[in-house]
């Protein structure tokens, strides 16, 4: 019987969803979360593993004869050198598609949230601000209507079109950046190149992979492009922003505010300067982690297993 381990389920399976089609498949052992250093012993008689954010180095799996499959438990796989993996003959896998509404869906939070200042006027109500006023309305700061507003994608994958949809819905116009051929396919939205997003655009929202090449990608040069009254919303990889320059544009107002689901390092250290910027609205990483889009994960993840096992790998990475 195949052996399979899954390294930290916690943050896909807090207690809500079951491993029972996992365990249908082998000998299974789950671990909430595996520390560092923890790695090769947990997975050491393993031919599968799973993983969220457990690392596979090249030495890591010099250590592993056994494994013959790692399964991310996520759409980005990082994580796990490739290319180490691909030359030992290990199979690596990764689960796309599964939150695409669910992070839509945040970033249309993180929206309304800056344009009505949603939680800055629910807090001031409890602290008893609507109660002294001398009207039967309050508010504090300028509040936003979205249509005719223009929103820049900054990648046109699955995640990107379907923020483009609710984005449309609400009477925005889309720009797109995105070097793939394919996004001129969607006549609903315009290509633009970067610096016209940036300049165009009253709000900017990241759904781009990390790679070389985007790592930095809203730097202090293209911050300065963005209008004073603009947003920017990450919802895709913490290290696309440059994080010390948008708390400086934010604290000196060339920003107007941004909303953010990920930071460059998670947990966020206690200095990092974004915590306590001007009008930045940080959420701890949930976008994907609605139970719906977990549960989905958790179906995709069991099917490539299975898939794996029945000698016809699917989402291969790389493939």
């Amino acid at each position: 019987m195949v052996r399979i381990v899954v390294l930290d389920g916690c943050a896909l399976n807090p207690g809500d969803l079951s491993w029972a089609e996992l365990e249908s498949l082998g000998e299974c052992e789950i671990f909430d979360r595996t520390p560092a250093g923890k790695t090769v012993d947990r997975a050491a008689e393993a031919e599968v593993a799973l993983t969220n954010k457990v690392g596979f180095d090249r030495p890591t799996l010099a250590r592993l004869p056994k494994l013959r499959y790692i399964g991310v438990l996520a759409t980005g796989h990082d994580i796990v050198d490739a290319s180490a993996a691909a030359e030992r003959g290990v199979v690596l896998t990764n689960v796309p598609s599964y939150s695409t509404r669910s992070v839509a869906q945040m970033v249309l939070a993180h929206l309304l949230n800056l344009a009505l200042r949603v939680g800055h006027h629910a807090e001031a109500v409890r602290r008893g601000r609507w109660a002294a006023s001398d009207d039967f309305c309050f508010w504090d700061g300028q509040l936003v209507e979205l249509d005719g507003l223009v929103l820049g994608i900054i990648g046109h994958g699955r995640i990107g079109r379907a923020t483009a949809e609710v984005a449309r819905a609400l009477g925005m116009r889309v720009l797109v950046h995105d070097p793939a051929a394919a996004a001129g396919a969607d006549k609903t939205v315009e290509v633009v190149g970067l610096e016209t997003l940036f300049r165009q655009s009253d709000v900017v929202s990241l759904h781009c992979p990390l790679t070389a090449e985007t790592a930095g990608l809203v730097n202090a040069e293209r911050l300065a492009w963005m209008k004073p009254t603009a947003w920017l919303i990450n919802t895709s990889r913490g290290p696309l922003v440059d994080e010390a320059a948008l708390a400086e544009a934010l604290n000196a107002g060339r920003l107007a505010g941004a909303g953010l689901d990920v930071l460059s390092t998670e947990p966020p250290e206690e200095n990092n300067p974004l915590i306590s910027a001007t009008n930045c609205y940080v959420t701890p990483h949930i976008a994907w982690a609605t139970r719906a889009a977990r549960q989905r994960l958790m179906d995709i993840a069991v099917e490539n297993v299975r898939a794996f096992l029945a000698g016809r790998p699917q989402n291969v990475v790389g493939a």
